[in-house]
């Protein structure tokens, strides 16, 4: 006779655990996914407007900053589907490559704190001796352009130390011949829309001559270095709860492949 047929085993019945363990992660993951998208969509968008891909700069494009969005982007949507599948499709393998990439995220948050913390006065000589290396190039390179705008106007702030900084940069520097002379850029003024329709970028001219009571009511005074430190004063909770959410995901996917769902 032959070896009789084993059943098949039934699958476990759906419970109230799989709906607060699976969903959960499977809707957080997609948030992420999106947001990495988005992260992505902004670096092509940067590498096509200023027509990185155009065949006499195609040589150029592994130095571009927007190349950064592209990889960054790339790895967090890919990270992230792969748990938001893993978890929606019961798939183990995909649970367990999430859920130790997460955990070596949380590593590097962790060290990443632990030199920021130990090395504060090295990291800070670096940051601004590469602010006044971007501040010197400004008007030259249109990637530290970029980014030096972006800093100074998402903390409000002007130069590395203070507004004077801007001496550094040849058509900036009070000696210099032309419009610029003494000034600094618009993305340094208090209001640099005109009527709140226009941008006016000669807000910032020969900002460098006025004292800082009278320059406060124009520019911003305080330097970006000071406002990175308020910054991330600022948002230690908020850096504090990311770890907290990432490990809260990770033991959530060990969960999931304890139970295998």
């Amino acid at each position: 006779m032959g070896r009789p047929v084993e059943p098949r085993a039934r699958s476990r019945p759906f419970s109230l655990r799989d709906c607060l363990l699976k969903y959960p992660l499977f809707f957080s993951n997609l948030l992420f996914t999106v947001l990495g998208l988005v992260v992505l969509a902004l670096g092509l968008w940067g590498l096509i407007n200023k027509e990185s891909f155009a065949q006499e700069k195609i040589g150029q494009i592994s130095t571009d900053p927007m190349l950064v969005f592209v990889m960054l982007g790339l790895v967090l949507s890919t990270l992230c589907l792969s748990g938001c599948v893993g978890a929606l499709r019961e798939n183990c393998c995909l649970l367990q490559v999430f859920s130790a990439t997460v955990l070596l995220l949380v590593a590097a948050q962790v060290l990443a704190a632990i030199v920021a913390y130990s090395l504060q006065v090295q990291i800070e000589g670096y940051l601004r001796s590469g602010m006044l290396a971007a501040m010197v190039r400004y008007q030259d390179d249109l990637d530290l352009r970029f980014i030096t705008d972006e800093i100074q106007i998402g903390l409000q702030c002007c130069g590395a130390d203070n507004y004077r900084d801007w001496e550094v940069n040849m058509y900036y520097n009070c000696s210099a011949p032309g419009v610029l002379s003494c000034g600094v850029p618009a993305t340094c003024c208090v209001d640099p829309l005109e009527n709140c329709t226009v941008w006016n970028s000669q807000c910032g001219v020969e900002s460098q001559q006025l004292d800082e009571f009278s320059a406060q009511s124009v520019i911003f005074l305080g330097g970006c270095l000071g406002g990175m430190s308020r910054w991330i004063d600022q948002h230690t909770g908020l850096i504090g709860a990311v770890g907290i959410v990432l490990l809260g995901i990770t033991s959530i996917e060990v969960k999931l492949q304890y139970n295998k769902i």
